[in-house]
């Protein structure tokens, strides 16, 4: 983009979990737009069918969208929509209908209908979707890049300083779709992370999530009670980048693609604590990046290894940038024949 030209208008579009939405914002932000943040949710009874059921002509709903927030026809079309997540698939596919194809819709993960409805989508390798307009990721798109862990991390250094390196971050996901965290697994983590400070000399820096349940969550804070550790209980800013970016290790479990990814995103150890379920999917995921040297299953002791840190966020934010330069050559030539 030269300097005469004005800065692309982009809404990031999702049903605003953290965990659907930082995918979008991360796209965004490795391409160097500021988004307008779009939280949808489908109205009834849409959000009661699959989306190859949902009708996509705009004519089906005249100046109104199947979705329960309150929006019509804006004053300008946005020149980039990134969505992600099976609400805000319809929603994305429609905007482009609506603004005649101005807008370049990316749709992050698979959407359940046909890619034809987007200009992009981008999806993890260990999904099976493929096409001419789809590219692949290796995990998920995230907002991890070296500036931002570095600053993060001298915001957390007062306060974890005094902890003994090597500094072990402790990232715990819980039940999910494709996997439970049990009593018992947790029990064997606080047991084997007890043991492993003994044996390394090393110190936590622990968070769980709203999916790790209090219970667990209370269970891995008594098994760490006397032990040096960062246990961030949920109040205050968030310290996750600074983790990130102050950890030597991880130690990651199963269930999330993204906070594996996160970790690997810095090019340090990451061990993963296997859960119980899971599914193909995340079986290829995960043997993926054991394949590529990233991963190791946590077994209770530290390893040592090295890898090139994953920047999936810059690379397909590039090759995006490629695809949306080509789409508007297209919409100039267009609008030349028009006129």
């Amino acid at each position: 983009m030269n300097q005469t030209e004005k800065p692309l208008t982009c809404w990031v579009i999702s049903d605003g979990r953290a965990g659907i939405q930082v995918q979008c914002t991360g796209l965004a932000e490795a391409m160097g737009l500021e988004p307008v943040i779009k939280n949808v949710e489908m109205a009834k009874p849409w959000k009661w069918l699959p989306p190859a059921l949902i009708p996509l002509h705009p004519a089906v709903y005249g100046n109104d969208f199947p979705t329960s927030q309150d929006i019509t026809t804006p004053d300008e079309w946005p020149d980039v929509t990134i969505a992600c997540g099976r609400q805000a698939a319809i929603f994305n596919a429609l905007v482009r209908e609506k603004s005649r194809g101005k807008t370049f819709a990316i749709q992050v993960q698979d959407p359940r209908i046909s890619s034809r409805h987007y200009d992009l989508v981008i999806t993890p390798e260990h999904d099976t979707l493929r096409g001419d307009n789809v590219l692949l990721t290796t995990g998920g798109i995230n907002r991890v890049t070296p500036a931002r862990l570095e600053q993060a991390k001298a915001d957390l250094a007062p306060e974890i300083n005094a902890l003994p390196r090597p500094r072990v971050a402790v990232l715990v996901g819980g039940k999910s779709k494709a996997y439970r965290l049990t009593e018992t697994i947790v029990q064997k983590l606080g047991v084997q992370l007890h043991q492993l400070q003994q044996d390394s000399g090393c110190s936590f820096l622990v968070t769980t999530s709203r999916r790790t349940g209090k219970e667990h969550t209370a269970h891995l804070r008594q098994a760490l009670a006397d032990l040096p550790a960062f246990f961030w209980d949920g109040t205050g800013d968030n310290p996750y980048f600074g983790f990130l970016g102050s950890a030597d290790a991880f130690i990651v479990t199963s269930d999330s693609v993204n906070m594996v990814t996160e970790a690997a995103s810095t090019g340090k150890p990451v061990h993963v604590v296997e859960l119980e379920g899971g599914n193909k999917k995340f079986s290829r995921f995960h043997q993926q990046l054991k394949d590529k040297g990233i991963i190791r299953d946590f077994t209770g002791t530290l390893e040592h290894w090295q890898y090139p840190p994953l920047s999936e966020s810059k690379r397909i934010a590039k090759k995006v940038l490629e695809r949306l330069a080509r789409h508007k050559e297209v919409r100039n030539l267009v609008d030349q024949a028009r006129t």
